[in-house]
Formats: C-alpha cells, structure tokens, sequence
C-alpha cells in the first residue's frame, strides 16, 4: 500500500509539471503555421503501367455527413472526454499508469483521439523515444489550430477499418452503403476495428467482431448515447457483410498493397510524415494480369480446401520486379501477409542451392551416388537417417539428373557431407539469403526455416544467368506535386557462373520429363501435360508445407501451401499447389515465345541413360541429353563418388 501511495504522489507530481509544459508548447502551437491536414495522409498506387489501382480518402466527408452513431461510439469507445481536454486527457493517463503499476504490465493505453491522429499522420509507427516527442507535439499543433469537430472529422476520414481508410469508404465496403446511412448495430462494428483492424475486422473474424462491438455498445450505454434496449437490439441484429470495393474483383490484391507500404517504411528518402509531402503518389512494379492470373488459378485450384493457406510471388527475374503476389487466399478473411511476415521449412526446394555449389566443385550431371536407405553416423555416435518420399530407393547408383528429377534425399545428403555442411551455408549467404542457417546435416533437405522472398532471390539468380537482384515493389515514388522522392536504383552483380547455371537450369527442366520414369517418377511429371513452355522447377515437401518454383527467362513464380497453425498437410495439397502454378505460368506467358536459354560455347550436350548417367548405347531404353562443361563429359564408367564418399567417411 505505501509503494502505491508513493506511485500516486509521483504521478501527480509529474501530471502537474506535464500541465505547465503543454500550456508552453500550446503557446508556441499557436503561433506556427497552419498543418495542412485535409490533404495530409493521402497515398495513390499506381501498377507497372501507371494505371491508378488504389489509393486513400477518396471520400472525405464532413461529420453532418455521419450516422451520429459511428460518432457516439468511436467517442464513447476510444475517446469519451476528447471534447473537454486539449489532445492529452491527463486524469486518463494517470488512471492508466495506476491500473499498469499495480498489475506489473501494460494493461490500459490512454491516447486520445487526436494522438492517434496525429500517429496516423506519419508512415510508420516508429516506438522511439523521438517519434513518440514528434507525435506529441503534433497533437498539441492540431489541437492549436483545428476545432474538435474538425479533428474528429479529420480523424474519422484518414483511420484504418481493415484496409479500408475512411468511414465513408469503410461503410460502402462493408455494408454497401453511405456512413450517413449507419444503423447502431452496423455503426457499433464498425467503430470496433480500428483497435485492431486484422483482428477486428467483421469477416477476417466475425467472433471477435461481435465481441468487441458488445463493448462498444455498452460504451455507449455508459455514456448516455443509448440506453439498454437499443444496445440489446442492436446485440441481436443479424448483420451481413459485403466486403468489396468498387471495381475490386481480385481477394489477394490488397497483400501487394501492404507489401508496398511495408517497403515504403524502409525507404530514408521519403519524410516520414506525409505533412511534409502532402500525401504520396506511390509508383509499383504491379502487373494487374499477373495478378488476375495468380488470384484466379489459387480461387479454382484451392476450392476443395477453403482453410488451406497459400504465399505465392511472381518477379520479373532480369529486373527484381515483383509483379504480383498472394499473401493469402482472401485478404478480407486473413490480412496476415504470408509473403512479407513468414518463414517456413523450404523442403527440397534448397536441393537446387546445393547442386549448384556440387557442379562448382567438380560434379556433373552423371555423378553417380547410390539410391538405399542410408544411415549417416557421426562424432559421438550421433546418427541421421533421413528417407526418401514413399521411402522409394533406386538401391542402385543414380545419376545427379536423376536425383534432382525425383528430390532423391539420400543423394542430397551425401552430396551435402561429401562438400562440407558450410558449403550450403556459404552459398545460401552469397546468393542474398538472410536468415541465420545451421550447417546441419539435414540443411540439404530444407529443414531451416526462410522467406519465400529470400527463396525468390536465390533462384532468380539461376533465372537471369547468374545475377544477384533485389526483389521490389516500388519503383518510383513522388510527392503530390510530381517532385520525384525516391527512385528504384537497379542493383545486379553476376555472382554465379552462367554455364554452371545453364547446366542446372537444363538439369531442373528434368522435373516433368518422361524420360527419366524408371523406378520412381520424376516430381512434376503430373503437370507436363498442361506445360507448353519449357521450365526449371523444383518442388519441396515437409509434413506442414508444400512447395514449389519454377521459371524461365521471362518470369518466376514461387508458392507455398500449408497452414498457418503447422498442421499437416496431405499429399493432393501438394498436387493442387502444382497445378495452381502450372495454371498461373501458363496464363500470364500465354502470349509470349518459348523463352529458354542459350547453350553457352563450352557446353556441349550428350545423349545419356538418364538414370545412370552414362553415355547411351543402342540399348538404352530411356535417352536423353544432358550437358556437360566441354571435357567434363562422361565416359564408360567415370563419375561413380561412391567410393570416395565411403572412403571419406571411414566406412
């Protein structure tokens, strides 16, 4: 009891000392210039074609213009003294720092309205000490220079009601009509998102929702907007969402335009706060059909499975450019961007990672490894025994092309050992990849957990012949009178050789190739009768994730499926992430040549038994060409590591 008292005594002091230096500050508020906030806060998306796509405060209205119910709730709910102090309700904020003090943790926050609005103001939400001065001082300026009613107004236009920033723009969203129009029940959801508009949001989840809009109203009732009745009616109306903007036929969409505000946050040239821009014309890389496309193969693949989760991203990889991405199925049911905020185990799409650095060192694509079920023993008596899908084995030496063709783990793993487990590691680090990964034996096989971005990156780099890019969205963005802030500045370093990276292109496009049908099937074999372009793709499995990418000259495309609570997945999962990518691939490059590559001058092409990896003879049942650097080429009976690799590890 006495620490409390003593707590108390110290806030009243400093609520005093804070009272003397607001009357300061107000002073000097008063006589600074006039914030233009009406056309503050604004941002216009323009796609890859300079086509406006989306952009904030389309409507502003005036509050005559609002249900008084979404006025009477958001003040009852975030604000109810906010007509009686000056930006800072003190008494609130003592009572916060109270209920905080005596629970040992953050329990009550105590901004007022015009604090939030004064936050909304700047492009992220920095939690430093200096941004936090800068927010508070604003507030003060806005409380200097505007009416109550006109930063309410101001506040009520510009907030986030999931995505959608307005009231009159949220109204329309979720009901189909003008924020004039608002019942008390539609008005007491609706003032329930901005707290926290993923979790709040009506159809991301209607539970919470409806929970949360029951504290609204009782709110309301608290402060004498409404009485008991009219909250228990309101309780008990059967609401109906729409959730859909004009012209907006596309779920994933909205994901692109987080992902560019996420980017935008990174940029130091900009201002962070939009007073001083007037607002921003945000230029993309966004290709509307790549999108189209995207959004529509995911919609019919993916029906049979409506919980199943998908993060998928197609780049330009000559340029980095990010032409389309789904951070989810629907952004109005999960505003979780799996693109931009997830890390999942890669499976065997690391395997590609791995074979480059064994080409590098001296492997070809006949470089033989057997195909048994393999125990690997280590210092102390550790073991790994990792199993292949459907724990198939060749039980018999099978060439790298093979291996590749059917995601062989044991070869994987004994490549991996033979190399060194930094090797993987070193080249993950060179081609760009950020997370922080274990050389481990099971690194082969994609245990570790990376950013489908980071994963872009790597294989963009065997897309575009060996060069580093950086994956991006924004191109170029300028302030509202055209004055250029920030313009993308090409980053491309060649970090890769192109004939190795040839070789493995060739080497992946294996992955559908009927040729090499032996005893197992080659992992996109399923697919080949949709491809008519030639691809290098990769696929990769776990128990809770699917994965795949694939590309050509013109475009990659990256997916995962699985879902966001680990559970596992099944078989067909993976079938209908194959398929929704074949599908997307195909549709975006319908108009366009078969774009493959180039064979390099000292890349010479040899007709081989695709599984053994020797040169092919009269009766070879399956052939096909694989490429080799010039005197690298396979002989009779060359190429066979296995010995060495026993040899190597004592056996």
């Amino acid at each position: 009891m006495k620490h409390v008292k003593r707590a108390m005594k110290v806030i009243g002091i400093l609520c005093l000392f804070l009272c003397v230096v607001y009357i300061g500050l107000y002073a000097y508020a008063k006589l600074s210039s006039k914030l233009p906030i009406r056309s503050a806060n604004q941002f216009y998306l323009y796609d890859k074609d300079n086509n406006l796509y989306s952009g904030t405060n389309k409507e502003w209205i005036s509050l005559d213009q609002m249900s008084d119910y979404i006025i009477e709730a958001t003040l009852a709910v975030e604000d109810k003294n906010f007509y009686k102090h000056q930006g800072f309700d003190f008494l609130r904020i003592a009572k916060a720092m109270m209920v905080n003090i005596s629970n040992g943790k953050r329990l009550q926050g105590a901004s007022t309205i015009t604090q939030q609005y004064a936050k909304n103001l700047f492009l992220d939400f920095d939690k430093t000490w200096y941004r936090k001065i800068e927010e508070a001082f604003l507030t003060i300026r806005l409380e200097a220079h505007y009416s109550k009613d006109e930063i309410l107004e101001g506040y009520l236009n510009t907030i986030n009601y999931g995505g959608i920033f307005g009231i009159e723009n949220a109204s329309k969203y979720y009901f189909g009509k003008s924020a004039k129009d608002l019942t008390l029940a539609e008005a007491s959801i609706l003032a329930g998102i901005p707290k926290s508009p993923s979790n709040y949001s009506p159809i991301a989840n209607p539970d919470k929702a409806k929970s949360r809009q029951a504290i609204i109203l009782q709110a309301m009732v608290n402060n004498n907007y409404i009485t008991e009745e009219e909250k228990k009616e309101a309780t008990e109306v059967e609401l109906t969402y729409i959730g859909k903007k004009e012209n907006d036929d596309i779920p994933t969409l909205m994901y692109y335009q987080d992902a560019v505000m996420k980017e935008l946050e990174e940029i130091r040239t900009i201002p962070s706060s939009f007073l001083q821009t007037g607002g921003l014309k945000i230029y993309t890389n966004l290709d509307m059909e790549a999108q189209k496309d995207l959004d529509e193969s995911i919609a019919k693949n993916f029906i049979s499975k409506p919980d199943l989760q998908v993060a998928s991203v197609m780049m330009d990889p000559n340029t980095g450019n990010i032409l389309a991405i789904a951070g989810g199925r629907d952004y109005n049911k999960s505003q979780f961007n799996r693109v931009t905020s997830s890390k999942r185990q890669v499976g065997s799409t690391m395997k590609p990672f791995l074979y480059y650095t064994a080409l590098e060192s001296g492997f070809t694509a006949s470089t033989t490894f057997t195909s048994e079920k393999t125990t690997f023993t280590f210092s102390e008596n550790k073991t790994y025994s990792p199993q292949n899908y459907a724990e198939t084995y060749g039980n018999k030496p099978i060439s790298m092309a093979a291996a590749i063709a059917y995601s062989d783990n044991i070869y994987a793993v004994k490549t991996h050992l033979f190399l060194g487990e930094d090797n993987l590691v070193e080249f993950a680090d060179r081609l760009g990849i950020s997370s922080n990964l274990q050389a481990i034996p099971s690194l082969a096989l994609g245990t570790e957990e990376i950013n489908i971005l980071d994963m872009m990156k790597g294989y963009a780099t065997f897309a575009n012949e060996g060069y580093k890019i950086e994956p991006h969205f924004i191109r170029r963005v300028e302030d509202m009178n055209g004055n250029v802030l920030y313009e993308y500045k090409e980053k491309k370093e060649n970090i890769l050789n192109k004939s190795t990276v040839y070789i493995l292109n060739e080497l992946l496009a294996n992955s559908y190739s009927k040729e090499l049908i032996d005893y197992n099937y080659p992992t996109c074999i399923n697919i080949a009768p949709k491809l008519t372009k030639t691809y290098a793709i990769k696929t990769g499995t776990t128990n809770t994730d699917h994965l795949i990418f694939g590309y050509n000259k013109d475009a990659i495309l990256g997916m995962w499926v699985g879902y966001d609570n680990n559970e596992e997945t099944e078989v067909s999962d993976g079938t209908l992430m194959k398929n929704a990518w074949a599908d997307t691939m195909e549709n975006y490059l319908r108009e366009k040549e078969n774009n493959w590559y180039q064979t390099p001058s000292n890349v010479v092409g040899v007709l081989v038994d695709p599984i053994s990896g020797k040169p092919a003879t009269n009766d070879t049942k399956n052939k096909k060409i694989f490429y080799y650097i010039k005197g690298t080429q396979p002989l009779a009976d060359d190429n066979d590591l296995e010995a060495a690799f026993h040899e190597m590890n004592g056996d």
